[in-house]
């Protein structure tokens, strides 16, 4: 996986290239992966935290469309191609250290993004020690 990673993404030489430097250098964890974060452009409501290795990473980029690394079926996958719940990438930001992506994106299809059938994945609240579903 490592060298996929330095083939489509160059390294940063420094701390100061990484954190304040033009280049696109992710820092991914061990197994290839780091977090992408995606939030609705347009009302700012965070819809779902995944997984990116760098080929998804770069399909986004390239695509303006969010492509993910599911871990648990160990594959890479377009969201929305089965849902219609495509997002459509308007900025891509990275952390200070490059180790989180966030994605500002307008959701297609019915607009939802949890394939439990909310609209984001965080549905639920902590109240008295029990979740609670709060759409």
């Amino acid at each position: 996986m490592e060298a996929m990673t330095d083939a489509l993404f160059p390294t940063a030489p420094d701390k100061h290239a990484l954190e304040r430097g033009a280049a696109l250098a992710p820092r991914f964890d061990a197994d290839g992966l780091i977090a992408a974060i995606a939030q609705d452009a347009d009302d700012g409501e965070i819809l779902m935290l995944a997984w990116m290795n760098a080929e998804a990473l770069k399909l986004t980029i390239d695509t303006g469309q969010a492509h993910y690394f599911s871990r648990s079926r160990n594959a890479l996958w377009k969201k929305g191609e089965t849902s219609g719940q495509v997002q459509i990438v308007v900025e891509l930001r990275v952390d200070c250290d490059q180790d989180a992506v966030l994605l500002k994106v307008r959701p297609q299809g019915d607009g939802g993004a949890c394939h439990v059938g909310f609209r984001a994945c965080f549905y639920r609240v902590l109240e008295d020690g029990r979740l609670v579903e709060r759409p």
